[in-house]
């Protein structure tokens, strides 16, 4: 309890003053909820005696069907300004985090267009951002020494191609949708360099 010296305006952990708990409408409700489940629970027993399980479950059915009015003739209503601003809100993407990158990757992997549409910009960024935050070198600026940095050794050389900035198409070309896109074993020798640098 943080306070005064005098004992007045204490207030607990959570900033509310002392004694003061959050109001809301189960507020006072302890008893009645305990004696509805209590009565849920004698019918139950009852319907198990009277007629087994089919007994059990036609009670536990009714009590939830009763319930669930209940509770959404008790439930308070928003206000109107809340329900217009609830429609107003854009909708919610398709596809969103993870599920929306791995989709980008996979139409990458199947069609050059998607490759050189969404992949390639995202990966040729994250090469820009770690030449320039961890070499010194822009991308844009200076693309040999940027291949130096990312073609190391013979086996990376074809690397270059599939991310160098000079040749990334600026629309997408007829027959592109139809061709493969980056090779999946490239493309993991290309995120395993673009980590390493």
């Amino acid at each position: 309890m943080i306070g005064s010296r005098d004992g007045r305006n204490r207030v607990d952990r959570r900033g509310r003053p002392d004694g003061d708990e959050m109001v809301g409408p189960w507020r006072g409700t302890r008893p009645e909820l305990a004696i509805a489940a209590g009565l849920v629970a004698a019918a139950g027993v009852a319907g198990y005696l009277m007629a087994g399980w089919a007994g059990l479950t036609a009670v536990v059915t009714v009590a939830a069907a009763v319930a669930l009015v209940l509770l959404r003739a008790l439930l308070p209503t928003p206000p109107p300004e809340a329900l217009r601003t609830a429609r107003k809100k854009p909708a919610a993407r398709a596809l969103s985090g993870y599920a929306q990158r791995r989709y980008v990757v996979e139409t990458g992997i199947g069609s050059l267009a998607a490759y050189n549409g969404e992949l390639r910009p995202a990966l040729e960024h994250l090469l820009a951002a770690r030449l320039a935050q961890r070499h010194g070198v822009h991308l844009y600026q200076d693309p040999a020494a940027a291949r130096v940095l990312l073609c190391r050794d013979s086996r990376d050389a074809d690397l270059w191609a599939w991310i160098d900035p000079a040749t990334r198409p600026k629309e997408a070309k007829r027959g592109q949708a139809e061709q493969a896109g980056i090779p999946r074993r490239t493309l993991a020798r290309l995120i395993d360099r673009l980590e390493s640098l």
